[in-house]
């Protein structure tokens, strides 16, 4: 029975030099070594493989095997693998994180998270993200239960020790319903008048904000644990309720849903604040991203 070889790092390299140059004096050349050294490399490989890795008889150009073919293939990922340990240790030594752990207030503009977070990506490439989505005070407590490295929260405003904010700017509240809902159909309504209608109110997974009613009117709530839900219930006629605008531009444009006239509750600014932990502040990659948030408000 024959037992295969593993072929080193210096053999996978010479290989991959070799397919991507066409050449064994080429990849002599670029890796500054004599031709008998790499035709010498290759011919180890194979030996240890117990496969012909090129055709070097029917053209004067090394041609790739079957088998050099399918070799190629896990050479390149084994390849790019020993890449991205290196870049992230070279990461660590600069003090960069291995990972970043992110919670975002479900109200944050989807417009501006994609910007943020595509900047990050060019900016460390090597850097995991894991990206949470929650509302209301279950962001704060995302970071507070040490889940989370940075989080975008919204309102309430009352400061928590231990906990440093950065403003970055708010998103515009709007009461909205189908255009098919009594609340839609006489333009400006009484005031009281979203009292006597269901309300879609989206709910607080965490018991930060329990017992507490943010901007809600009516008597008859329905609460929903995502905005998504919220919205489609919106746009089926089934209650009215506050969204941000930038989810709901787009439907108002279209006539399928209507800002509401509520004198009582107008909406307005939901602002947003960039959280972390005072005794665990971020590294170079979480702190880039607070700063990509913040870049994203004029002034």
């Amino acid at each position: 029975m024959s037992y295969l070889g593993t072929p080193t790092l210096d053999q996978l390299r010479v290989f991959l030099t070799v397919v991507e140059v066409g050449s064994f004096a080429g990849a002599a050349r670029k890796l500054h070594r004599a031709t008998s050294v790499v035709s010498y490399t290759i011919a180890n490989m194979e030996a240890q493989l117990g496969v012909s890795l090129f055709d070097r008889e029917s053209s004067r150009k090394p041609q790739l095997t079957e088998a050099g073919r399918t070799v190629l293939s896990e050479a390149r990922t084994i390849a790019h693998g020993i890449d991205g340990l290196r870049a992230k240790v070279k990461g660590l030594h600069q003090g960069v994180e291995a990972e970043v752990r992110l919670v975002l207030d479900v109200m944050l503009p989807a417009e501006r998270v994609v910007n943020a977070l595509k900047a990050f990506r060019a900016e460390f490439p090597t850097v995991s993200l894991h990206l949470r989505v929650e509302a209301l005070g279950a962001v704060m407590q995302v970071l507070l239960d040490r889940t989370a490295t940075i989080g975008v929260s919204g309102p309430p405003d009352a400061p928590i020790d231990g906990i440093e904010r950065i403003e970055i700017g708010s998103v515009d509240l709007v009461p909205v319903a189908a255009p098919d809902h009594p609340l839609a159909l006489g333009g400006q309504n009484a005031p009281g008048a979203g009292r006597d209608h269901v309300q879609l109110v989206l709910t607080d997974r965490s018991p930060r904000t329990q017992g507490q009613d943010l901007g809600v009117l009516g008597t008859r709530t329905w609460r929903l644990a995502d905005l998504a839900s919220k919205h489609m219930l919106l746009l089926e006629g089934i209650g009215w309720g506050h969204m941000p605008m930038p989810m709901v531009r787009e439907d108002l444009k279209a006539g399928r849903l209507v800002h509401l006239d509520l004198p009582d509750c107008r909406g307005g600014p939901y602002r947003f604040f960039a959280i972390y932990r005072t005794d665990t502040p971020p590294g170079p990659a979480a702190f880039y991203l607070i700063c990509r948030f913040a870049g994203q408000v004029p002034g």
